[in-house]
C-alpha cells in the first residue's frame, strides 16, 4: 500500500485562495472526496494521519479542514484540540462514522464547527464546507475587540481583563465573538446554538446557559449582576 499523501485543496473565489485540508486514513474516502471537490473546481489531496496533518496545517495555513476522528498516530480529537489552540476561526468539519450524540458534543466543545456522519451526502458536505468558510471570512474582519477593561484577540485566542490573562474555551470564544458582532440586538438561545456554535440538535438545552455563566464569571466585574 502506498503511503498517504499530505496535501491541500485549492479553489480560487473572487481572487481569494481557499485551502481545504482533508484528513482521513480511508483510501476509499480519500478518492471519493478527491473526486467530489475536483468536480467543484478544487485541487484535492489528503493527509492520512494526525501527526502529518498538524505539520501540514502549520506549513500551508488551510482555509478549512475536513477531519476524520479515527486516525493513526494521533486521534481526530487531539488534532481538533491542537488546531483550535492555534486558531479560533479556522473551520473544522468533522466527518466520522461515530454517531453517538455525546461524541458530537465533545467534538463541538473542543472547537469543531460542524459534524457530519458517514455515510455522508456529497451535496451536504459541500454545502457545509462552503458555509463554514463564509462564516470564517466574516469572522476574520474583526480580530481585535475591547470593552470595559476586556481585550480580546480572536486570531490568537487571547483574552485579558485589566491586563491579566484569562483563559477561554473554544466554544466560549465562539459565543463571545457572536455577542460582540451582534451587540445591538436580542439573541435567542436557539440562534446561539445554530449560529455561534454551528449546530442545532447535539447539545443539551442548558448548554448555552452554562457557557454564558462561565463567560460572566470570567469577564464581568460582578458576575452576579452582569451588565454586558
Amino acid at each position: 500500500m502506498e503511503p498517504p499523501e499530505v496535501v491541500t485543496t485549492l479553489q480560487r473565489a473572487g481572487g481569494f485562495m481557499n485551502r481545504i485540508l482533508v484528513i482521513d486514513d480511508d483510501q476509499a474516502i480519500q478518492k471519493a472526496l478527491k473526486r467530489l471537490f475536483e468536480a467543484e473546481g478544487y485541487e484535492v489531496e489528503v493527509s492520512g494521519d494526525g501527526k502529518s496533518a498538524l505539520e501540514t496545517v502549520r506549513a500551508v495555513a488551510p482555509t478549512a479542514i475536513i477531519l476524520d476522528l479515527r486516525l493513526p498516530f494521533l486521534s481526530g480529537q487531539d488534532v481538533c484540540r491542537e488546531i483550535r489552540r492555534q486558531s479560533s476561526t479556522l473551520p473544522i468539519i468533522v466527518l466520522s462514522a461515530a454517531t453517538d450524540v455525546l461524541d458530537k458534543v465533545i467534538l463541538l466543545e473542543l472547537g469543531a464547527d460542524d459534524y457530519i456522519g458517514k455515510p455522508f451526502s456529497p451535496r451536504e458536505l459541500l454545502a457545509r464546507v462552503r458555509t463554514a468558510i463564509r462564516h470564517s471570512h466574516r469572522n476574520d474582519a474583526t480580530d481585535l475587540e475591547t470593552f470595559d477593561g476586556v481585550s480580546v484577540d480572536f486570531a490568537r485566542m487571547e483574552v485579558t481583563v485589566d491586563g491579566q490573562a484569562v483563559e477561554l474555551t473554544a466554544q466560549e470564544f465562539k459565543m463571545l465573538r457572536f455577542f460582540m458582532k451582534n451587540g445591538e440586538r436580542v439573541i435567542s438561545r436557539e440562534e446561539l446554538r445554530t449560529e455561534a456554535f454551528g449546530y442545532q440538535d447535539y447539545s443539551p438545552s442548558r448548554t448555552v446557559d452554562n457557557h454564558i455563566v462561565k463567560l460572566r464569571q470570567k469577564l464581568e466585574r460582578d458576575p452576579a449582576n452582569p451588565i454586558h
